[in-house]
């Protein structure tokens, strides 16, 4: 079976004494007994005090990005190295925030996953269709293309220990949550991309959605045959939203 993962996304919110109340709120409310995997993803300040208190945890820690370099003159850029002294086990890739506001390209995420793969940490490659795309019936298109960009030159052996998150752009943040079905159909056409690159490798690819994930929803799109987990934003923040969604599992 494909492992179940649910990941938060706390984006630019939080700080460090937020960060471990918030964590600690998350170990007694029994976040590190659920039967899937669960991983946070503090600001970098907070990644420290973070990966101190999950050091003893099943509790996963992920950072929001990293750079595609390895050391070198790339100021406030962050790399594998580092993370990796802090506890980190995940990065998420490509968020829809981070093309969206920073112009980050599938090429630079395609590097950048290679490099985290190759340090050991699990990367969490992002895709989703903006309103406009979807509207023009091109979802197929954008999601297809970005998948096919970001996975450039994949083995099996690399996707084995790669995630992938589908977010629609136009629910995140939003309100708006693409319909199970909506999703799953993005997830299963996401899955026979993977497929095209290696089959077997394919159906054991944890594929997670985002994009306003709280606990009134996440049942039904948690159900779905190609749902694998979520990706979740400002309910990660608070306890019981995050702990609800867990549970989903």
């Amino acid at each position: 079976m494909r492992r179940s993962i649910i990941t938060g996304n706390w984006k630019m919110n939080s700080t460090v004494a937020e960060t471990v109340n918030l964590i600690n709120g998350l170990l007694k409310a029994g976040a590190a007994d659920s039967k899937g995997e669960v991983v946070v993803c503090p600001p970098f300040t907070s990644l420290e005090s973070a990966g101190k208190l999950l050091k003893d945890s099943s509790i996963g820690l992920g950072s929001q990005d990293m750079s595609e370099y390895k050391s070198g003159a790339y100021t406030a850029e962050i790399s594998a190295e580092m993370l990796l002294t802090l506890g980190v086990t995940h990065t998420i890739l490509g968020h829809s925030e981070r093309r969206q506001y920073h112009f980050e390209t599938d090429d630079r995420v395609n590097r950048a996953a290679k490099v985290a793969l190759e340090a050991g940490l699990t990367p969490i490659i992002c895709v989703g269709e903006t309103l406009d795309q979807r509207d023009s019936g091109d979802t197929e298109k954008t999601v297809g293309s970005q998948i096919e960009g970001t996975l450039a030159g994949f083995t099996a052996d690399l996707l084995l220990r790669t995630v992938v998150a589908y977010e629609p752009v136009w629910a995140i943040g939003t309100g708006k949550t693409a319909t199970p079905e909506m999703a799953e159909d993005v997830h299963r056409f996401i899955r026979e991309k993977i497929a095209a690159i290696d089959k077997e490798a394919a159906d054991q690819v944890p594929i997670l959605y985002g994009g306003s994930v709280k606990p009134s929803n996440a049942g039904e799109l948690l159900s779905q045959p190609n749902i694998d987990g979520a990706l979740v934003g400002g309910a990660s923040l608070k306890v019981d939203d995050f702990i609800g969604i867990i549970n989903a599992l």
